[in-house]
């Protein structure tokens, strides 16, 4: 079988995609969903956040959520709504968002990505999941038959898999939403069979691809496929929704991080111990990291420019992260932050909200001090996926994001 496939999308009618589209599942709390899909009786939300349509109190993962996701699955297929291609198909997706230095466009692939790739690790991870969210999301998808949140895979450079999908992203798209947050989503069909042939082959050549975002939807399609195939059900369980770009086209933002107290220290104690790791500067403008090694601080209502010892950056792909030297030198020894997925006293704040947001938090009182980071890079990701390791908790923000309900994965 190979890397890729083609599939039968389910897709939004004509002249439906701005009704449906919506946002990822994972990136709006049930009050949020419920608020963004007032009025709007067809947004993609009635199937990816179900509980919208329950009493408040009804526990998001309660059985009546799923049952409620499938129920509303069926009205929008029994309403011509979402229509299903007649054959399989590739299709193109391109994602356009505005930004003060001009317009950040990526154009990838959607394609049903083979589950046995991914449990043989061609399919790279760089994060631990949490049992229960892939729990949740196994229910979504048994209770749906179909696969609806895409996982976002990245694959190395390959100016022939480039230029295949740039073909197929020209003339009208098959649907074209802008957003409200001004991201701009198109979707080309590609039902071309010498197009499709050549496609996968370009993407059967290539070693690996790597996930950059949706490992536990990736996870839950595996546990799906393993539990069908134990009953003896073959079918397109084997493979699972995914868009796929370039991993140069990719944009990370910086992932920040606040801090509730500084664990008795004051702030010319805190100043002081950063001396041992850091060179430290005192800055009259906010400071956004321009390098990795880079640190901003916001203490006091002031910020510093912290820049790492080069001497204590090792080779080694994980703790080489800034994420990881922040971790190792300031967060653990200064602050007493060893667990970032448990501890309460530590937030994260992803660069979409700007540093603005990490003054507010601090100012306000409600923490104590902030990190500004500089992003991740898709090179370290995939250094690290590559090392078969993982990355530290919240290493990574990717921006845009992907819409719902555009193209789904259906199981026969």
């Amino acid at each position: 079988m190979s890397l890729i496939q083609p599939f039968r999308g389910l897709r939004p009618a004509a002249g439906q995609a701005a009704a449906i589209a919506a946002p990822p599942y994972d990136v709006l709390s049930s009050d949020e969903a419920r608020a963004r899909a007032a009025g709007k009786p067809w947004s993609f939300l009635h199937i990816s956040k179900p509980e919208i349509d329950l009493p408040r109190e009804t526990d998001p993962y309660a059985p009546e959520v799923y049952a409620k996701a499938a129920e509303n699955l069926q009205k929008m297929l029994d309403a011509g709504i979402l229509v299903r291609d007649a054959a399989p198909c590739y299709y193109a997706y391109r994602l356009t968002m505005p930004g003060p230095a001009g317009d950040h466009v990526q154009t990838g692939l959607v394609a049903a990505a083979n589950v046995a790739d991914y449990d043989s690790n061609r399919i790279r991870k760089h994060e631990f999941t949490r049992p229960d969210k892939e729990d949740d999301r196994v229910r979504q998808i048994e209770a749906l038959n179909a696969q609806t949140g895409p996982v976002l895979l990245a694959y190395p450079a390959s100016a022939t898999a480039d230029a295949l999908i740039d073909a197929v992203a020209r003339g009208t798209p098959d649907s074209d939403v802008t957003a409200d947050d001004g991201i701009r989503h198109q979707i080309w069909v590609l039902a071309d069979p010498a197009a499709i042939a050549a496609i996968t082959e370009a993407f059967t050549a290539m070693k690996a691809l790597y996930i950059a975002d949706g490992h536990h939807r990736s996870a839950a399609a595996s546990r799906v496929a393993a539990a069908r195939r134990q009953q003896g059900r073959t079918n397109s369980a084997d493979s699972f929704l995914a868009v796929i770009f370039p991993h140069h086209q990719m944009k990370i933002l910086d992932y920040n991080r606040v801090v509730k107290d500084l664990r008795g220290l004051d702030e010319s104690s805190l100043l002081q111990k950063l001396g041992g790791a850091f060179s430290v500067e005192a800055s009259a403008q906010r400071v956004h990291p321009s390098r990795p090694g880079e640190f901003g601080m916001y203490l006091a209502g002031k910020w510093h420019k912290l820049t790492i010892k080069p001497s204590l950056v090792p080779q080694d792909p994980v703790a080489s992260l800034d994420v990881s030297l922040l971790s190792d030198h300031v967060l653990g020894p200064l602050l007493g932050i060893a667990d970032l997925r448990r501890d309460k006293r530590i937030d994260f704040v992803g660069g979409i909200r700007g540093l603005a947001e990490l003054e507010k938090r601090v100012d306000s009182g409600e923490m104590a001090v902030a990190f500004a980071l500089h992003p991740t890079r898709m090179d370290q990701l995939m250094a690290v996926a590559d090392s078969n390791e993982v990355m530290p908790p919240k290493s990574t923000w990717f921006e845009p994001k992907l819409a719902d309900g555009l193209v789904s994965h259906v199981l026969d």
